[in-house]
């Protein structure tokens, strides 16, 4: 039996549960950018780019993920679910801004690792202080019960993912 599009619908397209994830995450990660942007602790010059889009939310990838000893690009684009490539796109951007540096490896002469400058450690502040916030301003929107719900549920969905 041939599926019939025409009589379906299609809301289902605008409104799954993955759409909405998206949705949810791109908002709250543009609330974060423009929290961090305007964060004491941020750098100033990071917040001037911040403030004119030019940080976005990739950007966050590194915030996010690099651990505060450092990884090797390779662990880094892993750990943030990118290609090495674009991984290292964001790198050279965060190192022309003073956020990151690529310093020797002690395991490997013939690598490389990502680690967090001062400038960065500052802009990592930022960035813990403004999910705090954006999280207390989705609690506060949704109500505490429905925000607890939330976040159990996605932490156990999150948990068998890869």
């Amino acid at each position: 039996m041939a599926f019939n599009l025409v009589s379906s619908g299609h809301d289902w397209r605008q409104s799954h549960l993955g759409r909405l994830l998206g949705h949810a995450m791109r908002r709250f990660d543009a609330r974060v950018l423009v929290l961090m942007a305007q964060h004491i602790d941020a750098p100033l010059a990071l917040s001037n780019l911040a403030a004119r889009d030019k940080v976005s939310a990739a950007h966050i990838h590194i915030t996010r993920h690099l651990p505060l000893q450092g990884a090797r690009l390779n662990e880094l684009a892993a750990m943030a679910g990118m290609s090495k490539q674009a991984m290292g796109d964001l790198v050279n951007q965060c190192e022309a801004w003073g956020v990151v540096r690529r310093e020797d490896d002690q395991g490997d002469a013939r690598a490389k690792r990502i680690v967090f400058t001062d400038t960065g450690l500052s802009w990592l502040k930022a960035f813990e202080a403004a999910i705090a916030q954006a999280e207390d301003e989705f609690r506060q929107e949704v109500g505490a019960d429905v925000a607890t719900v939330v976040s159990l549920g996605l932490e156990a969905y999150a948990a068998d993912w890869r």
